[in-house]
């Protein structure tokens, strides 16, 4: 490990040619770190990462190495890099409530957390998180004390849900909405700002200020990163949906929002909830509709979809409609995959005849690009047994 760091050292001194880059970071324990930081009287920044984690590595190569970043953190900071998974980590872990990877923690020399932001961070965006953990107006630590003892001034809730959406606090929507309750007018630049960040919820007034008011958005932000956002908070509804009342909520929202495309977008919504629930016989009647208005111009998608069926479901109905999927895909390119696709469901629907029939049209397909047949040889085994 000693040998890996001198190296890491040396390149980067290498690709850099200067000898003031990067972050410096303190080695030693826990207890010696906190008492360098008051004897400087300087937070500690804490880079709390996991080996395996990819965004970790980035920042470390990426936006740790910077000289500007080097500058500021090496000045105001106790900087420690710390492994969550190993040694002393562990324990901080459980301590300091990390459950994402890279966590970034601005501490005081007791050991309290004051400020906190989750995930990849660019050099400014860095920089940025660093001057308002050393702000007592930005820092969640003191505004959180101060919103605990009754201040509800715009800025201190502006600040407050700030911190909290960077530190993925899920109270951030509850103390936005409080920040929006003191605003006359939700249409400032700043304000867009805050409800565009903000907002995550379809079920939200923030939601539905942004879609009632959609235009003042996309002169702002541009209309591809609107039609981004709604997308976003389309998907959370989706993946949190508990019932065909949520899904009619997001039908209406695509017929609102993409009148042309409403109808073609509600079929693939109801596919992707009754597949994630794996309840098969609606995704059948769904499905079945939807591809027949909608045909896929790409063959592997009804392959894919009946592939699955073969695999999870037994009702003939729902087989024969699979069937039929499969089908759709060997017109749209014949090969060996939905060839095979087509033979192992007329084995399941107990047609042995057609099922050797289309078997053996697979293997010769495989046999013509030079692709393993090994399963379909097994099938016509079972065909045959």
């Amino acid at each position: 490990m000693k040998k890996y760091l001198i190296l890491l050292a040396f390149a980067l001194f290498i690709g850099s040619n200067s000898y003031a880059q990067g972050i410096e970071f303190t080695h030693g324990t826990w207890k010696e770190i906190k008492a360098k930081a008051a004897k400087e009287d300087k937070l500690i920044f804490m880079d709390a990462y996991a080996e395996w984690c990819g965004p970790c590595k980035k920042m470390a190569r990426d936006v740790f190495s910077q000289k500007e970043v080097g500058d500021y953190f090496n000045a105001h900071f106790v900087n420690v890099k710390m492994d969550m998974e190993k040694g002393e980590g562990i324990g901080l872990s459980s301590d300091f409530g990390i459950q994402a990877y890279p966590t970034l923690l601005f501490i005081n020399s007791d050991g309290k957390v004051v400020h906190r932001a989750v995930g990849y961070h660019t050099t400014d965006l860095l920089i940025d998180l660093a001057g308002a953990a050393k702000d007592p107006n930005r820092n969640e630590g003191s505004i959180t004390a101060r919103y605990d003892a009754g201040d509800r001034s715009p800025e201190l809730l502006r600040n407050l849900a700030t911190a909290r959406y960077d530190a993925m606090d899920g109270t951030y929507v509850r103390v936005a909405d409080e920040y929006l309750a003191t605003q006359a007018d939700w249409s400032t630049p700043d304000n867009l700002s805050f409800i565009m960040k903000m907002t995550d919820d379809l079920n939200s007034k923030m939601a539905d200020y942004l879609l009632n008011n959609r235009q003042l958005f996309e002169d702002k932000f541009g209309k591809e990163t609107v039609i981004g956002k709604v997308d976003e908070l389309v998907q959370n509804t989706i993946s949190h949906a508990e019932s065909e009342a949520d899904l009619t909520k997001v039908e209406a929202l695509y017929a609102k929002t993409y009148p042309e495309r409403a109808e073609e977008m509600s079929g693939q919504l109801k596919m992707g909830f009754y597949a994630q629930r794996e309840d098969w016989k609606n995704f059948a009647k769904v499905a079945d509709k939807h591809f027949k208005k909608f045909p896929p111009e790409d063959w592997t998608v009804l392959n894919d979809i009946a592939w699955l069926y073969y695999d999870a479901v037994d009702s003939k109905k729902e087989l024969k409609c699979a069937l039929g999927w499969a089908k759709q895909s060997v017109k749209l390119d014949k090969n060996y995959a939905n060839t095979d696709t087509v033979a192992s469901l007329y084995y399941k629907l107990g047609k042995k005849g057609k099922a050797l029939k289309s078997a053996n049209e697979a293997i010769a397909l495989a046999k013509a690009s030079e692709e393993d047949y090994s399963e379909t040889e097994l099938l016509i085994q079972k065909i045959k047994g």
